[in-house]
């Protein structure tokens, strides 16, 4: 579309939404939105634009794997619940000669020759009308208003899902790719693109001290300790693991009756002897850390590896899977 007939739209656009009840931080402009970015792993479409933005370094966002919506009409019945780095970013000002089946076989390739799994896939009559609505809105709340989309049944809605599977984290995609459906100008593509980053929060905001660990023991027996990291598929304790380390030795310290059984932890990713050998090692790997750097008494902490047998969520979504990886204190 010419430049002159854009802007055109544009004035079209601010009039009638001077008259109608529309997230501010939504608006059609030929200007990008101040601070904005493509994400690092994806370029944008020709002749894009970006109309929204949003970066949160850690968030929870679910994630469609198919087109189910629930009996109260306000959930999706087939989804992953993730956390991690979550990017949201709305492109429009693409010309209105670029079909959403272009669009989006584009950012299909793209995905495809990166590595990408295709979780899920479908177009508009494939989908529950309300179904952007309850992803955009209802669920990972997020705005502009998703009155903006067309409705999920046209012909040319089309969505897809995917995952990277990555040692450092595994990357999720949601695309969808529709037409403006407001304010006549239901001849404009517009792309709904989020990334979603699984990596750990930011550790180090709340402590753990010598204090809350004797506390945790003297009411329940045991604690649990997510401090102590290891890198993936490892028993090699990484260097902030040692802040944790030293307020156990702390604890241990202070109390000279206290012994403890290290006790290991992993999620059900691989093989069940895998993961018991590699919690037994984690947990081996911490009592080096205490009496070869903390000076403990090797016979006051002994280790054991449980693997995945004694889990504390479920262990169907990344949080329960980030929840069951730890090392517990226990007294003996």
């Amino acid at each position: 579309m010419k430049t002159k007939n854009w802007t055109l739209l544009c004035l079209i656009a601010i009039v009638l939404l001077c008259a109608s009840p529309v997230p501010a931080e939504f608006q059609w402009t030929e200007v990008e939105v101040e601070g904005s970015q493509d994400h690092p792993m994806f370029s944008r479409f020709p002749g894009a634009i970006i109309a929204a933005y949003s970066v949160r370094s850690f968030d929870e966002y679910v994630l469609p794997v198919g087109s189910g919506i629930g009996d109260d009409g306000e959930s999706l019945t087939e989804s992953l619940d993730l956390e991690g780095r979550v990017t949201r970013i709305q492109y429009g000002g693409i010309s209105s000669d670029r079909s959403t089946l272009e669009i989006f076989r584009n950012y299909e390739t793209a995905m495809k020759t990166a590595g990408f799994e295709i979780l899920f896939q479908a177009k508009g009559k494939d989908l529950h009308e309300y179904w952007p609505a309850i992803l955009y809105h209802d669920v990972n709340r997020f705005e502009p208003d998703p009155n903006f989309l067309s409705s999920a049944t046209e012909p040319s809605t089309r969505y897809l899902s995917g995952k990277l599977a990555r040692p450092e984290g595994d990357v999720y995609v949601s695309l969808l790719v529709a037409v403006v459906g407001a304010y006549d100008l239901s001849d404009q593509p517009l792309v709904q693109f989020d990334v979603i980053e699984i990596e750990p929060m930011e550790t180090g905001l709340i402590t753990v001290n010598a204090g809350a660990i004797a506390d945790n023991i003297a009411k329940t027996g045991h604690v649990a300790l997510y401090g102590v990291l290891f890198d993936t598929g490892t028993a090699e304790l990484k260097p902030e693991s040692a802040a944790v380390l030293d307020e156990v030795a702390a604890a241990l310290r202070e109390d000279a009756d206290l012994n403890l059984y290290i006790v290991g932890h992993t999620d059900n990713v691989g093989g069940l002897d895998s993961n018991m050998s590699l919690s037994r090692d984690r947990a081996a790997a911490v009592i080096t850390a205490l009496v070869s750097d903390a000076g403990i008494d090797a016979g006051r902490v002994s280790a054991h590896g449980v693997g995945p047998l004694a889990p504390v969520a479920s262990n169907a979504t990344e949080e329960g899977r980030r929840l069951n990886r730890r090392v517990e204190l226990v007294v003996r």
